[in-house]
């Protein structure tokens, strides 16, 4: 399974460590990933992600999954995040569409 956050799509990047004498050792920078649970306020389900530290701050920021997703490109998140992008997608036209007609 690839380290990458489903959210902002961060992978790993690779650079050196270097020491006092300048001596070049290369290494790993990882993504900060945390298994979390987000609630998606326009479905209201759960939703399970592998999301890094800095993303979930930024779903703060925005103010929920939903604002985020809405947001985000298309290219930077996971399958399971477009297909739940669509989904609220959808459910906002729907309620659009009935307070309309209402």
């Amino acid at each position: 399974m690839t380290r990458r956050c489903d959210l902002t799509g961060t992978l790993p990047m690779s650079g050196q460590i270097r020491s006092h004498a300048e001596n070049k050792t290369k290494r790993k920078f990882r993504p900060n990933l945390c298994n979390v649970t987000l609630l998606s306020d326009v479905l209201g389900k759960k939703v399970r992600l592998r999301v890094s530290a800095r993303a979930l701050k930024t779903v703060e920021h925005r103010g929920g999954l939903d604002a985020f997703l809405l947001k985000a490109k298309k290219d930077d998140l996971s399958l399971e995040c477009q297909k739940l992008k669509r989904e609220i997608l959808k459910a906002q036209t729907a309620k659009m569409e009935t307070a309309k007609a209402a």
